[in-house]
């Protein structure tokens, strides 16, 4: 396993990998690793000769300042877990003046209107900051693939369409939601829960499988009204959003149109930690 903290050196190192004709594949991620992140890595691994972690706190894609003072820094513990994974690994780890070249600031972007559904409406400019970083890091590392997990699923669909858009040529593979015994998808923030919030937050993966159960034999409007009075009655979490989409273009759902595939999508907060979730519910 290398480490490698700035742009030169990996560039050269990934130089002699395309001339060897190596499979690189690619996870970026922004530390306080996982167990979610690790299955990124090893089904990562399954298809490439090489995988290229990143570990770095993006702050162009945080609209709360707070959130990014407060992101869990643990870069030590993080190379100590994909170490333990005994895989071909290079973990790029730059600071923002590398990343950046000093200039941390957002491009903006347009993803057919993928960006102002959901999280856009909530999270001001946050986009422009996943686009932004993604693009620079895809453009350092030239993988051939690049997983992402599937509790980011609006990410997922708008690094697609980056992809697409700029005529990237790599593979984006969605791989799927990492969870806790209880159901809780798994993320970094996780670990700022109280042990007891933590264990009752198994409510949100229970409320979008009921969710489902009840797709199909009632609108979509009396799903989400339901889904609201859930959380109403619900001490522990305060319900920001709840939507039925298309899981392609991500617009809210008119119809239930049988050629088309939907999901529920969900943000909560608790204890002033924001937690997202979502499901396939026809497919």
């Amino acid at each position: 396993m290398q480490i490698i903290k700035e742009k030169a050196p990996l560039r050269e190192v990934i130089s002699k990998l395309k001339l060897e004709d190596s499979c690189i594949g690619f996870v970026p991620t922004m530390g306080a690793l996982h167990n979610g992140h690790l299955s990124l890595v090893r089904q990562a691994a399954t298809v490439c000769d090489v995988v290229i972690v990143s570990i770095f706190i993006n702050p162009t894609q945080f609209d709360n300042a707070t959130d990014l003072d407060n992101y869990p820094r643990t870069l030590d513990s993080d190379t100590q877990k994909l170490k333990e994974l005994g895989l071909n690994l290079i973990i790029f780890t730059p600071t923002a003046a590398e990343l950046y070249n000093d200039e941390i600031v957002s491009e903006h972007f347009q993803f057919d209107g993928l960006e102002f559904e959901m999280e856009g409406k909530y999270r001001n400019g946050h986009f422009d900051g996943v686009g932004t970083v993604v693009k620079e890091l895809f453009e350092i590392v030239q993988p051939d693939k690049a997983f992402f997990g599937e509790k980011d699923y609006q990410q997922l669909q708008i690094i697609k369409k980056l992809v697409k858009h700029y005529h990237l040529p790599l593979e984006v593979i969605g791989c799927p939601i990492s969870r806790e015994n209880n159901g809780l998808a798994r993320s970094s923030r996780n670990e700022r829960l109280s042990p007891k919030t933590r264990l009752e937050a198994s409510f949100i993966h229970e409320t979008l499988l009921k969710a489902k159960e009840k797709f199909g034999t009632e609108s979509a409007n009396q799903i989400s009204q339901w889904v609201e009075n859930e959380f109403k009655s619900h001490p522990y979490f305060k319900l920001e959003y709840f939507e039925i989409a298309d899981s392609e273009t991500l617009k809210p759902i008119t119809k239930n149109l049988g050629n088309q595939k939907f999901r529920a999508f969900i943000a909560v907060y608790s204890e002033k930690i924001r937690l997202i979730d979502n499901i396939a519910l026809n497919y």
